[in-house]
């Protein structure tokens, strides 16, 4: 226990420095640690679909078409590339359908759904890091780079999973979603909100170009999809009859085990932002 804990420990800190260090970093480490990160989760998620036998998924085309959904998007928000740069994509995603039609496989359908949900589920919130952290000026068509945004998102996610951890520890009696996840309380995910919550005034402090209460409004959206987001994978697990996604990350499991939170907290947060910029 006590060796699993320091092994978790350690996993953790190593984790969250990589993870900050890269976006706070510039663009580029930026782009070059979730393409990894995006290309890594989507190949996790089609060898644990192969693995169940539910379908049969190219693991290796479909974390390609991941990595460059990514860099494609990249290279259009930043301005680095016109719109064209994304073309081969849904040229891909046509191969991936066109493909089964030669393969011959028992359940073709099955390999169809799977292999766009892994791009649907995994890869697009992943690309869509770039919405939140390039912003670009209609008056002077100079693109910019916000470490803050997409940095704050994984805070909020962090604090909120530390605070439910606690809090629910604690005083935890009443069950969130007992079927899909038997340790997650309604005080827990509560306390963990409300850290996330305290937290997105500090931000408000700091960095300024949000309100106090848009800071609170993003906080409370990451919160609640992420909630989401970790109950969807916890589905995802239960249907495929598995504890950990991956075994990558020492003590936490794999990819989708460490990411489960931000696959819905991205959208939702980029919807969100985009929304605020039209009042």
């Amino acid at each position: 226990m006590k060796n699993n804990f320091i092994l978790r420990a350690l996993t953790g800190i190593v984790f969250v420095a990589v993870l900050a260090g890269s976006i706070l970093l510039g663009p580029y480490t930026f782009a070059l640690l979730f393409t990894l990160i995006c290309a890594l989760s989507v190949h996790e998620f089609a060898r644990l679909i192969n693995q169940s036998g539910e379908a049969r998924v190219p693991a290796l085309l479909t974390g390609l078409c991941g990595a460059f959904l990514m860099l494609g998007l990249w290279g259009f928000c930043t301005n680095s590339a016109g719109s064209y740069i994304l073309l081969p994509y849904p040229a891909l995603l046509l191969y991936l359908i066109i493909r089964e039609l030669y393969l011959k496989q028992p359940n073709p359908v099955a390999n169809w759904a799977y292999s766009l949900m892994s791009q649907l589920y995994v890869a697009l919130p992943f690309a869509l890091l770039n919405v939140l952290a390039f912003h670009n000026d209609l008056q002077t068509g100079e693109v910019s780079y916000n470490p803050v945004l997409p940095l704050s998102l994984f805070i909020f996610l962090w604090l909120s999973d530390t605070g439910a951890y606690c809090v629910g520890s604690l005083i935890g009696r009443r069950r969130l979603f007992e079927r899909i996840s038997p340790k997650k309380s309604w005080e827990g995910s509560i306390g963990g909100g409300l850290f996330a919550m305290a937290s997105s005034a500090v931000m408000a402090h700091y960095f300024p170009f949000l309100t106090t209460l848009q800071w609170m409004g993003l906080a409370l959206i990451v919160v609640v999809f992420g909630t989401w987001g970790d109950l969807t994978e916890s589905l995802l697990k239960r249907h495929l009859g598995i504890k950990d996604s991956g075994t990558i990350l020492p003590g936490h499991g794999g990819m989708l085990d460490r990411f489960d939170s931000s696959l819905m907290a991205i959208p939702a947060a980029a919807v969100y932002l985009y929304a605020l910029s039209l009042f």
